[in-house]
């Protein structure tokens, strides 16, 4: 980016000031000194030439942008640039948000999270917004205008599914051998400050896990050993599911369908033991 006149000109007084020859001859404070009025000339060209680079930079990326097909990385992060509500400019792939307060657009872009993944017919865009402290799936009008901004900006001859449901679901039975000296028989702390420590550690893990991420089963069982007065544990029973579908062993690891995976309290099933 092209640094403004005054600082060019600011930068080289500043090496005329370091330099132990020059300040013999060229010290004068005046704002019309002739080696000052020089230097602004030579910050001025500095300048113009800057700019017309970064010209020249914006042109060059709009013909690769037009040229090149795009990455699914492009459309991931491009899906996060839809704006609810707002229309795109006529033959083009952005909006124009001239005039537009700041937080107005920053409201209509309800995708939080999209990943892409490639398929045999295209590719398939998972998209979630974001629902008070959560991921939730977008309503189906949201999704209808998706649905249309991805057809009217994405590479021609592309073939895409846009989808967004609710969270796959993981249903955990396992056996918790607890310290006794810092949680009771229900797995509460003694002291009071949780009363749900383990379960709480279980959906925080599966929160913090990236969209589209993979689930390891290594790891939930690393994140629940961390919690402090569990000794051991030994998971029983660990499966997924998504949709309408039944629930199924997820192995070692799995990427949930819907990009993000949660627990409802009665799909976990935990046994304490000393």
């Amino acid at each position: 980016m092209a640094r403004t006149i005054k600082e060019i000109h600011a930068e080289l007084l500043q090496k005329v000031a370091d330099d132990a020859v020059l300040t013999t001859v060229l010290y004068s404070s005046s704002q019309t000194a002739i080696y000052r009025l020089y230097l602004y000339i030579v910050a001025f060209c500095a300048w113009s030439t800057e700019t017309i680079y970064d010209l020249a930079k914006v042109e060059i990326n709009e013909t690769i942008s037009a040229m090149k097909p795009h990455s699914l990385r492009w459309y991931a992060e491009r899906a996060k640039m839809f704006q609810f509500g707002f229309d795109l400019v006529d033959e083009a792939d952005y909006y124009d948000n001239t005039d537009i307060p700041e937080d107005t657009v920053n409201e209509s872009k309800i995708v939080s999270y999209a990943a892409v993944v490639e398929q045999s017919r295209g590719i398939r865009i998972k998209v979630a917004k974001t629902v008070g402290a959560d991921l939730g799936p977008l309503s189906t009008p949201e999704v209808d205008a998706f649905t249309r901004y991805i057809k009217e900006i994405k590479d021609a001859g592309v073939k895409a599914l846009i989808t967004s449901g609710p969270a796959d679901n993981l249903k955990l039975q396992l056996v918790i051998v607890y310290d006794p000296l810092v949680l009771d028989g229900t797995g509460a702390r003694l002291d009071g400050s949780n009363s749900m420590p383990v379960k709480t550690a279980i959906k925080e893990h599966l929160k913090n896990l990236p969209f589209n991420g993979v689930f390891s089963v290594q790891k939930l069982v690393d994140a629940i050993q961390l919690v402090d007065g569990v000794d051991d544990l030994q998971l029983q029973t660990v499966q997924t599911k998504y949709g309408l579908l039944p629930f199924t062993s997820c192995g070692i690891s799995v990427i949930p369908d819907a990009g993000y995976l949660r627990i409802d309290d009665a799909d976990l099933t935990i046994t304490y033991q000393t």
